[in-house]
């Protein structure tokens, strides 16, 4: 079931022309105008059906897409596992994902349509990260350092968002998407396929931290989130709430801590 799971929908470097087209621009510099060929990310439209009904349509990078559907699936609650799942197959010439479970009744909610936005579905309550999981600074803004290394449809064309995650040494997964929500369902997704552990993890993000993208990573019990910007209000107030180390601004030699700061060795009150 894993392998052929896994197999279908997996996008690799010999398809970048899936993720990327290159355009003509007008590029203007301190030498004047000048007509040059650039790449940009391109994007899609992936619909979602589910013993053979529509569940929904993501706006996403056509890469990755088995776990994206297989990560989505399991953040929004329909799937508690891999074993739920009966057979897939993702298509993207007919820019579709035909998922099949095990519960043939299973009862489906009304089609949406996603695109950097996040879930609705998503359940909250009584959602706690226990971890005795601590890193210091200096390991966090080397895996961010790693993160952008591995960054490579971000370097191709820009317009994208990375998120990691890691065992506080390397990078276990990495996923880049036009979605910041997208790029932590893939990495749901694959950890589920793959048989990888996200408890006691970190994870990297490049985008904003909202409240919706620290629940997901709640869901998978990372107890340290860290972005290059910065948290939400709300997102903050989660992270307090649920146990979650949240650390924003981490760029070059400098990083912020909103919550928890002893998962960082801060003992300043």
């Amino acid at each position: 079931m894993t392998d052929k799971l896994d197999m279908q929908g997996a996008i690799g470097a010999s398809d970048m022309k899936d993720v990327a087209a290159e355009v003509v621009c007008d590029r203007f510099s301190d030498e004047g105008w000048a007509r040059t060929k650039v790449y940009v990310p391109s994007e899609m439209e992936l619909t979602i059906y589910v013993n053979k009904k529509a569940l929904v349509t993501i706006l996403c990078t056509a890469a990755k897409l088995n776990y994206l559907v297989i990560g989505y699936l399991y953040a929004e609650g329909i799937i508690s596992g891999v074993g739920d799942v009966a057979s897939m197959r993702v298509s993207i010439e007919e820019s579709l994902a035909d998922v099949r479970l095990k519960n043939p009744d299973y009862e489906l909610p009304t089609l949406r349509t996603l695109g950097c936005s996040g879930s609705s579905v998503f359940k909250t309550r009584g959602l706690r990260v226990d971890s005795d999981l601590v890193v210091t600074p200096a390991e966090v803004l080397s895996l961010m350092k790693q993160m952008q290394e591995q960054m490579e449809l971000y370097q191709l064309s820009g317009g994208v968002h990375t998120s990691a995650l890691s065992d506080t040494r390397n990078l276990l997964v990495v996923a880049e998407d036009i979605g910041r929500h997208n790029t932590l369902n893939k990495i749901q997704g694959e950890c589920l396929l793959r048989g990888i552990s996200t408890r006691d993890r970190l994870m990297l993000i490049t985008g904003r931290i909202s409240s919706e993208m620290l629940l997901k990573a709640a869901k998978m019990q990372a107890p340290i989130v860290v972005s290059r910007h910065a948290p939400t209000k709300n997102a903050i107030s989660l992270a307090s709430d649920m146990g979650i180390a949240l650390v924003g601004q981490a760029r070059g030699d400098r990083l912020a801590v909103f919550t928890h700061p002893e998962r960082l060795g801060c003992s300043t009150n």
